[in-house]
């Protein structure tokens, strides 16, 4: 059987969902080529292949579809080796449970809340932070996410003996955290802190979280440029566009 084109990726990896589909793929050896465009930069071709304007984008020789949940569902059932949700049936449906959980619940908190008045509205539309509301959703959210974290972090290793979505999509949330400055408090919350620890340590997650940290030092218009510098395999086109619009940015 001949091995597949390399699929295309559209998003950068500072969103964590782009982050979440790019481990994937590094764990179950997909080939990949990456259009590393910040959302708000998407041009009218972006919007055709999502009229929502939201990252990651998948692209292969069977499928172009959108959501980051939709594509690693796909991922795992094209390419079932390593499994990454569980082979019990109970714990397939928790593990879809806590992913479903982490791209709500804490996106709402960590990414619009947190890290889009800390960094989004600094850096691409100007517009200065609202510290306070920041403090507010640090003191009066935060809290509550990782109460919910603490009572469903594993003791040691992984929600569900080995790594899976459900890890990987919690863990994935937190480097924007501490992008936007915000690190919970490990006295407080010992075991989520330690599970996050454990799967941000898994070798795909620590790769891209090290090309993430460098794209995040760079403007937009580097992004390209510095993750080649970094070996990331990019596609030749860009469906990116010089002027930023407002829209939802990551699912």
């Amino acid at each position: 059987m001949s091995t597949p084109a390399p699929a295309t990726i559209i998003g950068g990896p500072v969103s964590p969902y782009v982050r979440k589909v790019l481990a994937v793929c590094e764990m179950k050896g997909v080939p990949y080529r990456l259009d590393p465009i910040v959302p708000f930069f998407g041009g009218e071709k972006f919007s055709a292949l999502n009229p929502l304007r939201r990252v990651p984008i998948f692209i292969d020789d069977k499928v172009s579809i959108s959501d980051s949940t939709v594509i690693c569902e796909y991922l795992e059932e094209r390419y079932p080796a390593p499994p990454l949700l569980p082979v019990d049936l109970a714990e397939r449906a928790q593990a879809r449970w806590v992913e479903e959980f982490a791209d709500t619940r804490m996106g709402d908190v960590f990414i619009w809340r947190i890290f889009y008045e800390a960094v989004v509205n600094p850096f691409i539309w100007q517009k200065p932070r609202d510290k306070e509301k920041i403090a507010r959703a640090v003191a009066e959210e935060l809290p509550e996410v990782m109460g919910c974290l603490e009572r469903l972090a594993p003791a040691d290793g992984f929600l569900f003996g080995h790594p899976s979505i459900a890890d990987i999509t919690v863990a994935a949330l937190f480097r924007n955290l501490v992008w936007a400055r915000v690190e919970p408090d490990r006295a407080r919350w010992p075991k989520a802190c330690a599970w996050i620890e454990r799967t941000s340590a898994l070798p795909a997650m620590a790769k891209l979280t090290l090309v993430a940290d460098r794209v995040m030092q760079t403007p937009p218009d580097r992004h390209r440029a510095v993750l080649a510098e970094l070996g990331m395999p990019l596609t030749e086109t860009s469906v990116g566009d010089d002027t930023p619009r407002r829209g939802p940015m990551t699912v």
